[in-house]
């Protein structure tokens, strides 16, 4: 059964791309939805470490989603409340609470390792998402889906190996890295829960409603440690709000346009963006690492958009 959708807003956005890019493969615009959200989720990224590094975690992730949410309200107007009301709400809370949990020790880590670490260390979400999709639901897992991300790890290794060891250099013995490590089998576990949403749910309900369980679940945590935020802190969360809804809404459509196994090799590129923000924010320099592992990164992400592509052309796949 297809959920009814807005008239205008987000579900009419997503229309009108489709209609545009109906000549492509599924596989191929799951890729590109995907990277679209990697760039967005990269530049929420580094805006999330500089605030987090001065008010609270807690309330920085509660900040983040709150303002989320609010700049989805005028979306609302467009649609009936039968339009954004989910057909499983219990599915949306539980993937809520999982997406919470996640953040918790994602922000935690945040303020205290750099933004090239905490990009690496998030590629390992890849690995529990494929898995768990192949034990799960029962998605096929070709040699082509292996073979990117293997190389896209590789790629990853190349980049953070030569410097990044667990707490090398600090005197938290590790401790954050291994937070932000944590939350990587729970952010899989998050993204799971979404594409089985995605077979009943719009995108723009998915997004939204993952707004308002994470709001809801975050705010005692927020309210524990509470600080003023100044003015440019507000407008800092306000775009934090805009970019993270328009990077989940991209990786909620590209979860509906491909199999979730099948995009997963062009979130390394997201080393490149956080490399980029790193040496514009904070003054980090990229090395020659950098740049090597980030060409076996895109030289992986390439090829398997071009084999996957393939494949749906010879299988005479619809939009291929």
């Amino acid at each position: 059964m297809t959920p009814p959708a807005p008239r205008r807003g987000l579900a009419g956005l997503g229309r009108r791309l489709h209609r545009r890019t109906a000549h492509w493969s599924p596989t191929v615009r799951g890729l590109l939805w995907a990277a679209a959200s990697g760039v967005l989720f990269s530049v929420l990224n580094a805006t999330l470490r500089g605030l987090a590094q001065q008010l609270s975690p807690m309330q920085t992730q509660f900040l983040r989603y709150l303002f989320g949410l609010l700049v989805m309200l005028p979306l609302l107007w467009h649609g009936t409340l039968a339009s954004w009301w989910p057909h499983h709400l219990g599915g949306q809370f539980t993937r809520g609470a999982v997406h919470t949990l996640g953040l918790v020790l994602w922000f935690l880590a945040l303020p205290h390792i750099p933004l090239a670490d905490t990009t690496a260390i998030g590629f390992t979400a890849p690995l529990f998402i494929m898995v768990g999709a192949w034990l799960f639901l029962r998605e096929p897992m070709r040699w082509e889906r292996w073979l990117a991300t293997a190389l896209g790890f590789a790629g990853v290794l190349i980049v953070v190996g030569p410097r990044l060891g667990l707490g090398a250099g600090t005197n938290d013995g590790g401790v954050h890295h291994l937070l932000m490590l944590a939350s990587a089998p729970v952010f899989a576990a998050s993204f799971l829960i979404t594409k089985v949403l995605t077979r009943t749910e719009t995108a723009g309900v998915i997004v939204i409603w993952q707004a308002l369980t994470v709001t809801l679940f975050s705010l005692p945590m927020a309210l524990l440690a509470w600080q003023a935020p100044s003015a440019l802190q507000w407008l800092g969360f306000a775009f934090c709000g805009l970019l993270g809804s328009a990077g989940h809404y991209c990786l909620t459509r590209s979860f509906r346009s491909a199999d979730i196994s099948a995009t997963q090799s062009v979130k390394f590129l997201e080393l490149l963006w956080a490399s980029l923000l790193g040496w514009l924010m904070f003054a980090d320099l990229p090395t020659q690492t950098t740049l090597l592992g980030g060409a076996v990164i895109l030289a992986a992400t390439l090829w398997l958009a071009r084999r996957e592509h393939q494949r749906a052309v010879l299988a005479g796949e619809p939009g291929s």
